[in-house]
């Protein structure tokens, strides 16, 4: 049974994402978003540790927000580089309000 609280559309989104790694060390990098919803992300690509709990800037297109790390996937998993991110309550969402928009262009090339 899904637990999540709302419905994931699946996308292949770049997005340029910025913060502080788990050695306290700025960074800045590109990677992709794999799936969103209206309260978050998973971001693939990741290169850098990250914590979670960590606030991390993501920009897509012009648009930026804020979001918090609440899961990252373990190393040596399929899941390695990839953080699951939660939109922080007063961001705008990044993300286009019909998210079924997202759903149509998915494997439309």
């Amino acid at each position: 049974m899904d637990r999540r609280r709302n419905p994931r559309i699946t996308a292949m989104l770049p997005v340029r994402v910025w913060g502080v790694d788990a050695h306290a060390l700025p960074f800045m990098q590109l990677a992709t978003v794999r799936n969103i919803s209206s309260s978050g992300a998973v971001v693939q690509g990741i290169r850098r540790r990250i914590q979670p709990g960590e606030v991390l800037e993501v920009q897509s297109g012009d648009d930026k927000a804020q979001f918090k790390v609440v899961w990252v996937g373990r190393t040596g998993t399929s899941r390695e580089g990839e953080i699951g991110l939660e939109t922080l309550p007063a961001e705008p969402c990044l993300w286009d309000q019909d998210l079924s928009r997202y759903s149509e262009l998915v494997g439309t090339g």
